[in-house]
């Protein structure tokens, strides 16, 4: 496990944002299923695989599936409190997503928080490889001249933690009910995000 009182001195800070910042009101099942894709699959991965004349039409139903749902999405227990936390103490603070800038912008103002995230700081699908891929990450610290050694991604899911691994930044992972373990790729594991304020 990540030292604490290293974590506690880390300045930059990068989220996933649905099912980590948010609560996600997506239905990825339906919407494999309104794809044509087959149960679990990584839809990103699926879509770019396929040739493009068959990929384009999907990925404008993806995107108007995402935009939907981001009307819908809710702020994730213990966000604001975290995040007023980390800009209060100077950090700095970015969102790594696999995710649209649209949909990014609907689903932060709909919760609330869009104004602790500048844009040029969001990094969407459209911007880097995504993750699992540490080339979000990477950008991030050059944008912001800073050491991995003195950065934290924290997100619900293994491909977020595989990019902080990747990219050799502390990880935290927020189990908020999927009882998942992926200790190989997590320094921390909290069930709330409110947690992650007693490390700091």
């Amino acid at each position: 496990m990540t030292d604490t009182i290293l974590l506690k001195q880390r300045r930059h800070w990068i989220f996933d944002m649905d099912g980590t910042l948010t609560v996600s009101a997506h239905d990825f099942e339906q919407m494999r299923k309104r794809l044509g894709l087959a149960p679990q699959i990584p839809i990103l991965e699926a879509l770019a695989a396929m040739p493009r004349a068959q990929a384009a039409p999907l990925w404008d139903a993806l995107n108007e599936m995402e935009f939907y749902y981001a009307g819908k999405a809710t702020i994730m227990s213990g966000a604001l409190e975290l995040l007023e936390n980390l800009r209060l103490g100077g950090r700095q603070l970015g969102i790594l997503t696999r995710n649209t800038m649209p949909v990014v912008e609907q689903t932060l103002k709909a919760c609330g928080i869009d104004h602790f995230f500048p844009f040029e700081h969001i990094l969407d699908r459209d911007a880097c490889a995504p993750k699992p891929s540490p080339a979000g990450i990477e950008h991030l610290l050059r944008l912001w001249q800073a050491e991995a050694s003195d950065t934290v991604m924290v997100g619900d899911y293994l491909f977020d933690l595989e990019a902080g691994r990747g990219a050799g930044v502390a990880t935290i992972h927020l189990d908020s009910g999927r009882q998942a373990d992926w200790s190989e790729y997590t320094d921390i594991r909290v069930q709330g995000l409110g947690e992650i304020i007693d490390y700091l």
